[in-house]
């Protein structure tokens, strides 16, 4: 029997210290992949996560 694919869906999450100049590192772009249920979660999601361009945690925010 074949799965429903409709529910879950990947999503990309990027860091807002791209529009930052005063960051440590070099400035770049860094994102993250991971899949979430867009029925239990229909809101953009927000998870704090590593930056290796900021050199610390910061909170990456869903895109389109």
């Amino acid at each position: 029997m074949a799965k429903n694919k409709g529910t879950r869906i990947v999503i990309t999450l990027e860091c807002p210290c791209r529009n930052n100049i005063n960051t440590k590192r070099k400035k770049g772009l860094f994102r993250y992949t991971t899949c979430k249920n867009k029925r239990n979660n229909p809101a953009r999601l927000e998870l704090k996560k590593f930056c290796p361009y900021c050199n610390k945690h910061t909170l990456f925010k869903e895109i389109k």
